[in-house]
């Protein structure tokens, strides 16, 4: 059976200068696949099991769609974020309640206050108090509700991993991935989160980001058209000025980065990366998967400049950029 991650089976993957003193190093694993869905490059061990949290989103929507759940454009990407909680954000996933007939307090996310620190000060100002809604999950709780109000499933402990939902959502993690589920664990947000290796994400994320809407299969017809919601609408898969967002917005790109350090991203032509940073600090994620997807020739060096430009790559002291966070695997 494969392993979780040993320190020993690390490689670098990103460091952190200040003033040209590497002061921090990140070291994880990482895997490529090609356009065809081969793997082209590995670095660590992909071979190892990792909890994908928020990047198993697309697997879930695509579940919540196949499962009567009928959404798409912004109201299915919502579906697979990992928002900021806007108030933008916000009035999505309440349509996404009102279409299946539901209040927020059908929601079982945890209260949170909004990610978004403008959204935030507001609140406070106001004096309101953390809600489900702005929960940066309910987007994925909101297309879970919808899918059990939709099929006749009770909406009660629809998170419950014996539910038909999460038994559905399974099923279809299993059958994008290749793998059978090793473990099952809760995410933060209360759902289901189903353990699998890096490389079996990577085959999964792969799978959806080079499907066709005109499939003859609907699980590959609702992949291709999450796809499309996403680069379509990238604010509503994190928010302003946030990694995922940025990505898609500026390369074209299908990005969903998870807790912990898990990143997935797909290029246009389907050459899709998996990567986990293993100290769980998600600052270098994206610029990685950037410089990987460079390194395999599916962006150019002037998009990767691009990208590492608009990201928050930089390290302050003083008030001064004085650094910055630079990946160095497979250099």
């Amino acid at each position: 059976m494969p392993q979780t991650f040993a320190v020993a089976d690390a490689v670098e993957l990103a460091v952190v200068e200040r003033s040209g003193f590497v002061e921090s190093r990140h070291a994880g694993s990482a895997v490529v696949l090609g356009p065809d869905g081969e793997v082209v490059a590995s670095y660590g061990d992909p071979g190892a099991l990792v909890l994908p949290r928020s990047s198993l989103k697309p697997l879930q929507a695509i579940a919540c769609v196949t499962a009567g759940a009928a959404l798409e454009g912004e109201r299915l990407a919502l579906a697979t974020a990992s928002h900021s909680g806007t108030d933008r954000h916000v009035a999505v996933v309440r349509d996404i309640l009102d279409q299946a007939g539901l209040g927020e307090e059908a929601l079982a996310c945890p209260p949170a206050w909004p990610g978004d620190q403008a959204t935030r000060d507001e609140l406070v100002r106001d004096r309101s108090e953390p809600s489900r809604i702005r929960m940066n999950c309910s987007g994925k709780h909101a297309a879970m509700l919808l899918a059990c109000a939709s099929t006749g499933w009770d909406t009660d402990g629809y998170l419950d991993p014996a539910h038909p939902l999460q038994v559905h959502v399974r099923e279809v993690v299993e059958r994008l991935t290749g793998e059978r589920v090793a473990a099952t664990a809760i995410d933060g947000c209360g759902a289901p989160v189903h353990a699998m290796t890096l490389t079996g994400l990577a085959r999964g994320i792969h799978r959806i980001g080079t499907a066709s809407e005109r499939s003859p299969f609907a699980l590959h017809r609702v992949a291709g058209t999450l796809v499309r919601a996403v680069r379509e609408n990238p604010w509503t898969i994190e928010g302003p000025g946030r990694p995922d967002s940025i990505v898609i917005e500026h390369l074209g790109v299908f990005a969903k980065g998870g807790a912990e350090s898990i990143m997935v991203m797909v290029a246009p032509n389907g050459t899709t990366v998996a990567l986990k940073v293993l100290d769980g600090g998600s600052r270098a994620a994206s610029i990685i998967a950037v410089h990987l997807l460079g390194r395999a020739g599916a962006l150019t060096p002037a998009q990767v400049a691009d990208a590492a430009a608009h990201l928050p790559l930089a390290v302050h002291g003083g008030g001064h950029d004085v650094g910055v966070i630079r990946p160095t695997v497979g250099t």
